[in-house]
């Protein structure tokens, strides 16, 4: 059974959301605050968080950025923020979605539902989906090298789930590694946001496809000089090396 982290402060919400996730077939924990949610995370493998922005003690995006540095976890973040630039640093900090108030219980069921399952499946699929070029020399394009992809300065152990940059390791979020990994598998290759998307997040993603450029944006920080380029009105790929 799947174990759901219920972080919401307002008593009528938190019931409600725990009657109708036990009610889907969800185990359920509940905080009414962020200082208890990070209390709780340790304790057990739970499966997803539900979590509102504005709760006392620690906000949400507190919660999700210490969350973070710990787990990939799902979270959902349920807020009546519903401003661009609170999703924005909400996707920022590698949340799965966005649900704003009032909200659809149906609605927020099939988001879980569906995050579930695109998280049990995004990783395999991206590691075993991909063909690479022959072990040779680093030059304008990926060779593989057993478990290993390279690309100019870069290197990503695949297994390990890790980037290196001139051998010095990035701390990439999960999502920011599958972009980057979706990159440079495929040099000169555009991708669109629709196609990121529905590669990373799933076809029913419901959010933002800006979420895209906020990720990137990130990632462009990390990587510290321009490996992604932008193709104005199309979308985005590895950048050539210029010479």
């Amino acid at each position: 059974m799947k174990q759901i982290l219920i972080v919401e402060d307002e008593p009528d919400i938190q019931e409600l959301l725990e009657a109708y996730l036990q009610d889907a077939g969800y185990s359920t924990v509940t905080a009414g605050d962020g200082v208890e949610a990070l209390a709780l995370f340790p304790s057990r493998p739970f499966d997803l968080v539900l979590l509102d922005i504005l709760l006392p003690k620690i906000d949400g995006f507190g919660v999700c950025e210490v969350i973070r540095s710990q787990s990939q976890v799902p979270i959902l973040m349920l807020t009546a923020l519903d401003g661009e630039k609170e999703q924005l640093r909400g996707f920022g900090l590698d949340i799965d979605d966005y649900v704003t108030k009032p909200f659809s219980m149906p609605v927020l069921l099939e988001k879980i539902r569906v995050i579930l399952r695109r998280r049990a499946g995004t990783s395999d699929r991206l590691l075993t989906s991909e063909k690479f070029c022959r072990p040779g020399k680093i030059d304008n394009e990926e060779k593989l090298q057993e478990d290993c992809l390279h690309y100019r300065d870069l290197t990503l152990r695949l297994d390990a789930r890790e980037a290196l940059l001139e051998g010095r390791l990035l701390e990439l979020t999960a999502r920011e590694f599958d972009l980057l990994h979706t990159f440079l598998s495929a040099p000169g290759r555009v991708f669109t946001r629709e196609m990121l998307l529905a590669r990373l997040w799933g076809f029913d993603f419901y959010g933002d496809e800006r979420v895209v450029d906020s990720h990137i944006k990130n990632l462009r920080h990390k990587l510290e000089r321009d490996y992604i380029e932008t193709v104005r009105g199309v979308g985005y790929r590895a950048a050539r090396e210029t010479r």
